[in-house]
């Protein structure tokens, strides 16, 4: 990465009066942020590219990929699920094939919850071959990722202080998403 691109992301960062920037273009959420942060990385400046979410998000994440997974082996002519609006901007019925595959994927999540299946444990992954800077995937056993968080984390990472906690966490539906659906 050339010194104008550090030197360029530097001053952003200076100017938005925090340690990092937050990436506008991805959608941000209170467990998911996308952010740039300048920190060393093999004894050179760098800019990182940082993906930071909550283990609880990544646990929702993982359970989905493993049900759309088993739906394409349940169901052979699977295709995922898209969900259409319609001129009002409600969501359009699914069609009887689409709502099975969805009945199903729904019973093949609370299975893996039941059976606590899938564990998630804090990390940082990275990503020297990023299309950009140096990628970071980043889950923290956090209710939310918030500002707060981010800084410390960069903080105890450029500091070389950050202490990962080692402990496999699997979660459950909370009820209000139940009662939704």
């Amino acid at each position: 990465m050339d010194s104008n691109t550090i030197e360029e992301y530097s001053q952003k960062i200076k100017s938005s009066g925090k340690q990092f920037l937050i990436d506008t273009e991805d959608e941000n959420t209170e467990e998911y942020a996308h952010f740039y942060f300048i920190g060393k990385f093999e004894g050179k400046d760098v800019v990182y590219d940082a993906v930071m979410y909550t283990l609880r998000l990544q646990h929702e994440s993982e359970m989905f990929e493993i049900a759309e997974h088993r739906a394409a082996q349940h169901f052979p002519e699977y295709k995922k699920i898209s969900y259409e609006e319609d001129e009002n901007g409600n969501l359009e019925a699914l069609d009887p094939l689409e709502e099975e595959k969805g009945l199903f994927m729904a019973e093949v999540i609370v299975e893996l919850e039941e059976e606590e299946t899938v564990k998630v444990q804090e990390h940082v992954d990275i990503d020297i071959n990023a299309e950009f800077g140096v990628g970071l995937d980043i889950g923290l056993h956090v209710n939310e990722i918030t500002e707060k968080v981010i800084e410390t984390f960069i903080r105890d990472y450029n500091d070389d202080t950050l202490k990962l906690d080692q402990t496999y966490y699997t979660f459950q539906t909370q009820e209000d998403e139940l009662s939704e659906n």
